[in-house]
C-alpha cells in the first residue's frame, strides 16, 4: 500500500492551492483528478483582492495580475441609456491589489498548475476516488486509474476539493443541504460587437439581466443571461449561437452582435452547504463544502481561501507536531464565511432575477438612476467593495484569536486580516509576512525587550520571524496597526496573514502561553 501525508482530491483552483500550500511547507502531497485535462473555459473569472494577497505567499500573484485585466469599468444599460459606475478599482490604502482582477479560470488553473509542477508535484489525471475508509490513525483511499487499475493509498489526511458532486463528501457521509434555483442560464465565451472594451456591461430588464464580462482568453467576452421560464432546456444541453443571439437581443434591443463562440452551455444554479467541513481525517474545501450563484465573484475565491486556511494548519500538525486541535479551527473559521457567502449571493441573485413588480422596478428604474451617484463618494464605494473583495473577513471568535493586555484601541484586532502599508525601504507589511510561517511584528521594541525578541526568534528557527518596526521609518505601519506615537505593540501574524495575537507594550510574557498552545517549540 502506498502512503502519503495528504491526498488532495480535485485539481481545480482550490485543490491546486491546497497542494501548493502543503508543498510550500514540505508536506508530502498527492493530487488526483478524474478529469483528463484542466478546464479551458473561462468559468470563474473574478479574482478578489484578498485572494491575490493570500496567493502572494505562493509567488503566483504577479503572474495572475500580468495575465488579467485590472482596469475594468462597470456600465449599466437600462431604458436606452448607459451609465458608468466606478466599482472595481477603488485605490484602497491597505492593500496592494485595490481592484477586482478579471481573469479566466483556465488561466488561473494554468498558473497554479505550473507553480505546483515547479514545486515537484504533478497532478495525476484520470484518477478517480472510489473508496474511502477512515480510522483513528489514517484514511485509506481507493483510487481507480484510467486503465482500470485500482490502488490503495494510506494518507494521514484526505482533502476533498472535488466540487459540487464531491466523492470525498459522499464517502465521508457528510450531508449537503440546500436547493436548486428554478431558472436556467446560458453561459458563453465568444466575441461581441457593439459594446466598449475594458468594461463589464450589464443590461437590465424586467426579466433579469444580461452580463458581458471582458476577457483576454479564451475569447474576448463572457456572456451570461437567464433564459425565459418557458424556454428551459436541460442543463448541459447543446446551445447554438443563434439561441444566444436571440436571447441577447431581448436584453439589448439588437444593439450587440455575438460571434465566434469558443464554448457555450446551459446550466442551473444551486445554493447548498455541507453540514460539516470535517469527518475525522477527511476535510472539505471549496465547492465540495459550499456552492452558490456566481453573484459577486465569491465562489472560487472562497475556495482558494479555504485551502490557504486549512493548508498551513495541516502542515503545522504534520511537520511541527502541533496540537491536532488546531485542525478543528478550520471549520470554526471557514464555515461562518461559507454561510455568509451563501446569504450574500442568494440575496444578490434574488434581486437580479426576481419577477416581483417592486423588485423589477427597483432593478430597472431605481438602481440605474441612483447607483452611480450613491457610489460616487469614495468611502461608500470602499465600504461596499471591502465586503465583496473579502478584505473584511475576520476570525475574531476563533480559538486562535487572542487580544492580549493593553491592546491598541483602534486598528485591527486578533482574528482580523493584517492590513498592508508601504515601508520606507520599498517593501510593505505584506511583503514582510509573505513567507510562509508565523511572523511577530514588534513596534517599536525597547532596548530592554530587544534581547528577549532575539531569543524568541532563536527558539522557533525557520518557523517564527521577528520584525522590529522602529519609528520613525515604520510610523505609517504603526499607525495602520493602531499604535499611537510613543507607544508600542506586539502583533503575531499567522501563516495565512491573519492576526493571531495582539497586545500593547513590548512585554512578551503574556504571549508565551499562546505560543506554547499553538506553536510548540
Amino acid at each position: 500500500m502506498n502512503a502519503v501525508e495528504v491526498l488532495v482530491v480535485g485539481a481545480g483552483p482550490t485543490g491546486l492551492t491546497m497542494a501548493g500550500e502543503l508543498a510550500a511547507f514540505g508536506v508530502r502531497v498527492r493530487v488526483v483528478d478524474r478529469a483528463l485535462d484542466r478546464v479551458h473555459e473561462s468559468r470563474a473569472l473574478g479574482v478578489q483582492p484578498r485572494t491575490l494577497e493570500v496567493l502572494a505567499g505562493l509567488g503566483v500573484t504577479d503572474d495572475l495580475v500580468a495575465c488579467g485585466n485590472t482596469a475594468v469599468r462597470l456600465c449599466l444599460h437600462a431604458g436606452g441609456r448607459e451609465r458608468e459606475v466606478r466599482l472595481f478599482d477603488l485605490g484602497l490604502p491597505d492593500t496592494a491589489y485595490p481592484y477586482l482582477l478579471f481573469l479566466s479560470q483556465a488561466e488561473t488553473e494554468r498558473i497554479l498548475g505550473e507553480h505546483l509542477a515547479a514545486a515537484g508535484v504533478d497532478v495525476e489525471r484520470g484518477v478517480e476516488l472510489v473508496g474511502l475508509t477512515r480510522t483513528a490513525d489514517d484514511a485509506v483511499a481507493t483510487l481507480r486509474h484510467r486503465d482500470g487499475r485500482e490502488e490503495h493509498v494510506s494518507a494521514s489526511y484526505v482533502v476533498g476539493c472535488d466540487g459540487a458532486h464531491s466523492r470525498v463528501r459522499h464517502l465521508a457521509g457528510i450531508g449537503f443541504e440546500g436547493a436548486s434555483y428554478p431558472q436556467t442560464f446560458v453561459l458563453a465565451d465568444l466575441e461581441a460587437d457593439g459594446v466598449a472594451g475594458g468594461a463589464t456591461h450589464v443590461f437590465l430588464s424586467g426579466r433579469g439581466m444580461l452580463f458581458l464580462f471582458p476577457l483576454r482568453r479564451p475569447a474576448g467576452w463572457r456572456a451570461l443571461a437567464m433564459r425565459p421560464p418557458a424556454d428551459a432546456p436541460p442543463a448541459g444541453s447543446a446551445v447554438t449561437l443563434h439561441e444566444v443571439q436571440t436571447l441577447a437581443d431581448t436584453y439589448t434591443g439588437g444593439t450587440v452582435r455575438l460571434r465566434d463562440p469558443v464554448w457555450m452551455t446551459n446550466f442551473r444554479l444551486h445554493h447548498r452547504a455541507a453540514t460539516r467541513y470535517r469527518a475525522g481525517r477527511a476535510f472539505l474545501a471549496g465547492d465540495a463544502a459550499h456552492i452558490h450563484s456566481p453573484a459577486g465573484a465569491q465562489g472560487m475565491n472562497t475556495g482558494i481561501q479555504d485551502a490557504v486556511n486549512l493548508g498551513w494548519k495541516l502542515a503545522q500538525v504534520l511537520r511541527d507536531g502541533a496540537d491536532p486541535a488546531l485542525l478543528d479551527t478550520y471549520e470554526t473559521e471557514r464555515a461562518p464565511v461559507g454561510r455568509m457567502v451563501l446569504r450574500f449571493t442568494d440575496r444578490a441573485f434574488t434581486v437580479a432575477t426576481s419577477t416581483n413588480p417592486l423588485i423589477r422596478f427597483a432593478r430597472t428604474r431605481v438602481a440605474p438612476a441612483l447607483l452611480p451617484a450613491a457610489l460616487a463618494p469614495g468611502f461608500v464605494r470602499a465600504a461596499a467593495f471591502r465586503t465583496v473583495s473579502q478584505l473584511g473577513i475576520s476570525y475574531r471568535r476563533s480559538p486562535l484569536s487572542t487580544d492580549g493586555p493593553h491592546g491598541p484601541r483602534s486598528g485591527p484586532r486578533a482574528g482580523d486580516r493584517l492590513p498592508d502599508v508601504p515601508l520606507p525601504d520599498g517593501g510593505s507589511l505584506h511583503r514582510l509576512t509573505s513567507a510562509r510561517g508565523w511572523h511577530l511584528l514588534c513596534g517599536p521594541p525597547t532596548v530592554r525587550s530587544a534581547g528577549e525578541v532575539a531569543a524568541l526568534a532563536r527558539r522557533y528557527p525557520g518557523r517564527l520571524t521577528v520584525h522590529r518596526l522602529a519609528a520613525p521609518g515604520a510610523a505609517a505601519a504603526l499607525r495602520r496597526l493602531g499604535v499611537r506615537p510613543g507607544a508600542s505593540g506586539l502583533f503575531l501574524v499567522r501563516p495565512d496573514g491573519h492576526i493571531g495575537y495582539r497586545a500593547g507594550g513590548d512585554d512578551l510574557t503574556p504571549l508565551m502561553p499562546y505560543l506554547g498552545r499553538w506553536l510548540p517549540s
